[in-house]
């Protein structure tokens, strides 16, 4: 519960929002880990295109580092805001914001 309290805090500021376990993330989300371990399929064309980390909140890697996929919204229109970033490390951030804030995901 604490994780989820400090990335709605880190959402509301726009700022690091530490960790988050996958078990705390939404159903949505989890979907999209499964997704990406699984190579695929994904539901949106842009999902894993590259993400340019232009923000600077993830650590500063090399250009085509960073992936990005969709983390569906219920109810929304369009891709909504919400992705999950994975690096070529491993290491994945999810943020429900459109990139104003991330947390690492724990696996």
């Amino acid at each position: 519960m604490r994780a989820v309290l400090a990335l709605a805090l880190a959402c509301a500021f726009g700022a690091w929002a530490g960790e988050i376990a996958v078990r705390d993330l939404p159903p949505e989300a989890r979907l999209t880990l499964a997704r990406i371990d699984a190579g695929g399929p994904f539901p949106y064309a842009r999902d894993g295109s590259t993400f340019r980390n232009r923000e600077r909140l993830l650590p500063s890697r090399p250009s085509g580092y960073y992936r990005e996929y969709t983390v569906q919204t219920p109810g929304a229109r369009d891709r909504g805001a919400r992705r999950i970033v994975a690096g070529e490390g491993g290491e994945r951030y999810f943020t429900a914001d459109h990139y104003r804030s991330f947390a690492r995901i724990r696996e």
